[in-house]
């Protein structure tokens, strides 16, 4: 049993719930494209409203959206040429076995050579070079008319069914971890370790198709070094390191006394609880500063305690409280997050602060890169013997 399941692909590994969720995203792109199709075509090419190629397409939208296999120019630009490739090997070389096998391979070459790479785009070479009468008849229409349509329609119903379900598609390529100071240092993660210059290293040696965009993978290789990481080194979670007795603000809190209670505690940052101490928002020093228009150091005295006095005026016209100002749902931590989630957010993010929410998502601490630096080290310092 252990030999057949280490035959089987990595996709079987998939929960229940993607692939439910691609089955049915499959099903009603493949209805609606089929409806669709048959009521805008021509009555001559209603023969053939779905090309039998959609559904391979099918599998690619709704079970990897993410790969560059299934992006929309793929689709569309690789069924189209290659129908179009097709078609004109039907018309100037005739049919049969051997110029099916040509259309098929030089469609191949044409999708190579345009970027859009996609495996369905084999079969829709083949069956316009040899898909039957009625087929041949239709000629260049077949892929202009009918493969186009139903790309474009089997897409526009992978944009609208991923982006509703939670899965991003199109699948842009993401900017490599800009970092969060506008400078040109690499963020703190990259400079030790994996680094992006690696991977494309090891890319162009490896010389083959990966179905698998690069962002992806560079996220998958860091994530494993973060898994081995707590693999090596034990977890520690948020709840170990996080300071408990934590200055709060609330979403009515006069700028005054919140800027006072930061500057009393020596604390750069507040969360911001409801009623229910659930984290609504997180204030900062930089919130204040951002807001009292301190551009530059001249004046920031005067204008600083200008902004902070309470004027009497509407509040739509002048902030007053420290919900006009905070930084609504912030990112937040739960007590049983290991802390080594959170070194990409401090270090690459930019955040300083992190909320800390228990089981029943109420507030129970905060995490401070401080907090976060002490803890790696004294984590690092307890192996040091055993090293």
């Amino acid at each position: 049993m252990n030999f057949l399941t280490s035959l089987l692909p990595a996709t079987s590994h998939t929960s229940f719930r993607e692939r439910a969720r691609a089955c049915s995203g499959a099903i009603l792109a493949l209805l609606a494209t089929g409806l669709l199709s048959r009521a805008m075509l021509p009555d001559h090419l209603t023969f053939a409203f779905l090309a039998a190629p959609m559904g391979a397409s099918a599998v690619l939208l709704f079970c990897l959206p993410a790969s560059p296999l299934a992006q929309p120019w793929s689709v569309i630009g690789g069924n189209v040429v290659s129908g179009l490739v097709g078609a004109a090997c039907a018309r100037w070389l005739g049919g049969g076995a051997p110029v099916a096998a040509l259309a098929v391979c030089l469609a191949i070459a044409a999708m190579f050579a345009l970027r859009c790479l996609h495996p369905p785009g084999g079969a829709v070479a083949l069956t316009a070079a040899m898909g039957g009468p009625a087929i041949l008849a239709a000629g260049f229409e077949f892929p202009l008319v009918t493969v186009l349509l139903n790309s474009t329609l089997m897409v526009i119903g992978a944009m609208a069914y991923n982006n509703l379900t939670g899965r991003r598609y199109p699948h842009q390529q993401q900017a490599p971890h800009p970092n969060p100071h506008a400078t040109q240092d690499p963020v703190p993660t990259m400079r030790l370790g994996f680094k992006p210059e690696d991977l494309d290293a090891v890319l162009k040696q490896y010389n083959q198709v990966l179905d698998v965009s690069r962002d992806d993978l560079e996220e998958i290789f860091i994530q494993t070094e973060l898994q081995a990481y707590k693999r090596r080194f034990g977890v520690i979670r948020c709840g170990d390191i996080m300071s408990r007795d934590v200055a709060t603000a609330q979403f009515g809190t006069p700028l005054e006394s919140a800027w006072r209670e930061m500057r009393s505690h020596r604390v750069a940052a507040l969360p911001v609880l409801n009623r229910a101490r659930r984290v609504i928002g997180l204030v900062t020093q930089g919130d204040f500063l951002d807001r009292s228009g301190l551009d530059d150091y001249a004046g920031m005295r005067a204008r600083l305690r200008g902004f902070l006095r309470r004027s009497g005026v509407t509040h739509t016209e002048k902030a007053e409280v420290v919900g006009q100002i905070m930084k609504a749902k912030p990112v937040t931590a739960t007590v049983a997050t290991p802390i080594v989630e959170l070194v990409a957010l401090m270090a690459d993010s930019g955040y300083h602060h992190i909320p800390v929410v228990d089981a029943e998502e109420r507030f129970a601490g905060i995490v401070t890169q401080s907090d976060l630096v002490a803890a790696l080290y004294e984590n690092r310092l307890a192996e040091a013997p055993a090293a």
